[in-house]
Order: C-alpha cells, then structure tokens, then sequence
C-alpha cells in the first residue's frame, strides 16, 4: 500500500528490566504513566522468544500508515499475518483498522490483555 510506512522502526528490548533501568523509573505497573508501552515491549519480547525456542518459523512486523493507523504486532507465519492489538486494561476498545483489513484481507485479528495472556503467550 502507497500510505504504509515502508521503513518506520519500533524498538523493544529483550529485558523490561534494562528498558526501566534507561527510563530511570522501576515503579510499579499500576503507578506508571507508560503501562501501556511496558505492556506491548513485555509481550513483544516474550512472543519472540516463544516462538524462537520453538523453532516456530515466523517475521514480526509493525503496521503504521502515514495517517497514523496502526497495530501493535503482526506475525507471519505459514505465509498468514496475524495482527494483534495489547491493551493492558482489558475493557479498553480496540479496532482493526480498515485499512489493513482491506489490504489483507482474511488476516485474524485479535487483542491481547491479561485476561488471554497464557493463549498468547503459550500456544503457538
């Protein structure tokens, strides 16, 4: 798609711990401004990981458009994108967006909170 950020890079780390260590901030969860962010670098590392001592083949990806729709985590495996959206507060709405629903069409989508973690994050 021509408004897909071709080269738009997110960054997590391996290790919550080094990231708080960098922000300077080892607050608990339920006090912190970022739950959200240490929410999805949790559950993006530990995917990964999964899934690498698995020796599940898969790509992860980040989807952005330059109208600044996105989904948090999409995986490729099996030659289907699965997109999934991490919401820390189970009862906050979350939404495919059209534009990659149209774009891929038949692409699961689903949300992830710490009501279905344990799906998420131990079942490939």
């Amino acid at each position: 798609m021509r408004n897909e950020i071709k080269k738009g890079k997110k960054i997590y780390f391996y290790d919550n711990g080094i990231r708080n260590a960098i922000l300077g901030n080892f607050l608990p969860v339920t006090s912190r401004m970022d739950t959200g962010a240490l929410w999805e670098n949790f559950l993006i590392s530990e995917r990964i990981k999964f899934n690498i001592n698995n020796d599940i083949d898969f790509q992860s990806y980040f989807w952005r458009t330059t109208q600044q729709q996105e989904i948090d985590y999409i995986e490729e495996f099996e030659n289907k994108l699965f997109a999934f959206e991490f919401k820390w507060n189970p009862t906050k709405k979350a939404f495919l967006s059209k534009t990659f629903s149209n774009a891929y069409p038949g692409s699961p989508f689903e949300v992830i909170s710490p009501n279905n973690i344990h799906e998420f994050l131990l079942n490939s």
